[in-house]
């Protein structure tokens, strides 16, 4: 796992492996570990339209309103980690060094609308890997909850107040395994994943059009937050 941070006070690196806090608690689990909610965003399909084994920089294209999204988390003063598979690392078919690359155009795109994402993680291993060095059955790779645990440790993140959205059922049980509150997006993968949510915990998912209809809907909650001061609106 990578990670890489924007953040106005960016916090240090992560080690370019699977990384789980130790556990901790009545039960064992370290859930709750900080006290800021954040926003755990899947990449592509949520912020950015889904390209099967996307490694071009060029091919990068925001999904309507995303920007404006992120922002708006931004300027409350919420974390936004994105948190992605990405076994076409595995696989052999493209190096590290362009997920970073796609990362960085990202940035580039979310800049031009003045957001910005705090931290990313990646997960470039895959059990079947055709790539010896990434064939890991890992604790990073969604649907388990590795990196949703690891930005919690590195960031200080409370996951019970936090929310992730995702477009595969693999995100939201990686999200549901850390404790957080999830929500699907009918983007990407989404209108095909809400067919299956019978057999996963409907009770447990939120279904929302798009990230710019998932941060609406949560905006009262967030507002009221802000005024009892446990968020801060950055100016």
């Amino acid at each position: 796992m990578e990670t890489k941070s924007l953040s106005r006070n960016p916090s240090p690196p992560a080690p370019d492996h699977c990384v789980v806090p130790a556990a901790s608690g009545a039960r064992g689990e370290r859930l709750g570990i900080g006290s800021k909610p954040a926003f755990f965003l899947d990449r592509d399909g949520v912020i950015i339209e889904e390209v099967h084994y996307l490694c071009d920089p060029s091919q990068v294209r925001p999904i309507a309103g995303s920007a404006a999204a992120v922002a708006q988390l931004n300027r409350l003063g919420i974390p936004v980690v994105v948190v992605t598979n990405q076994a076409g690392v595995a696989h052999g078919y493209f190096p590290e060094s362009q997920v970073a690359a796609v990362h960085h155009r990202v940035d580039e795109l979310l800049a031009a609308e003045g957001a910005f994402v705090d931290r990313y993680y990646y997960c470039p291993h895959h059990p079947l890997a055709s790539c010896r060095q990434y064939r890991v059955a890992c604790e990073c790779r969604k649907p388990r909850p590795g990196m949703l645990l690891s930005a919690a440790q590195q960031l200080g993140l409370d996951l019970k107040r936090s929310y992730l959205v995702g477009d595969k059922l693999s995100d939201l049980e990686a999200g549901v395994r850390a404790g957080c509150r999830v929500i699907l997006v009918h983007t990407g993968y989404g209108s095909s994943t809400v067919q299956s949510l019978d057999h996963f915990a409907p009770e447990r998912v939120e279904v929302a059009a798009d990230l710019a209809q998932a941060v609406k809907a949560r905006l009262p909650d967030l507002l009221r937050r802000v005024e009892r001061r446990e968020l801060r609106v950055e100016s």
